[in-house]
């Protein structure tokens, strides 16, 4: 029985692993920003777009001033509403990262050049307070 317990956590161990080596395979395409370097290319006129891809409610208490919003539950429907930015690169985020990595590569499966905002929502506006 103890054998077995042994077996099964270590399976489980290895699992966790496995999914972890796959998502890091999917997603190193995805070009990943941190906060700082999104400001400095908002400031240098490098103006990429800024996709939130949160819920709605997500939105509604927070959000980048001029981000365009579809969530990420809706964007494989709606990446046709993104056509007239097709020339410019989109940065996904959402509250710490995660969802905006899924997001880019939605995009980047419909022809977009997108990418990530590292740490999301909460490291930008972590970043964005004066020292």
């Amino acid at each position: 029985m103890i054998v077995s317990a042994q077996v099964l956590f270590l399976g489980f161990i290895g699992l966790v692993l496995l999914l972890n080596v796959v998502r890091f395979l999917r997603t190193r395409s995805v070009p990943r920003y941190s906060p700082s370097e999104v400001a400095y290319r908002i400031a240098d006129h490098d103006h990429p777009v800024l996709l939130d891809v949160r819920t709605d409610r997500e939105r509604a208490f927070e959000h980048i001033k001029g981000s365009l919003h579809i969530p990420l539950q809706q964007l494989r429907a709606r990446a046709h509403e993104l056509q007239s930015h097709r020339q410019r690169e989109i940065v996904c985020y959402c509250q710490s990262g995660n969802r905006s990595l899924s997001a880019a590569m939605i995009l980047q499966k419909h022809g977009y050049r997108a990418a990530s905002l590292r740490g999301g929502i909460v490291d930008w506006n972590f970043s964005q307070r004066p020292s």
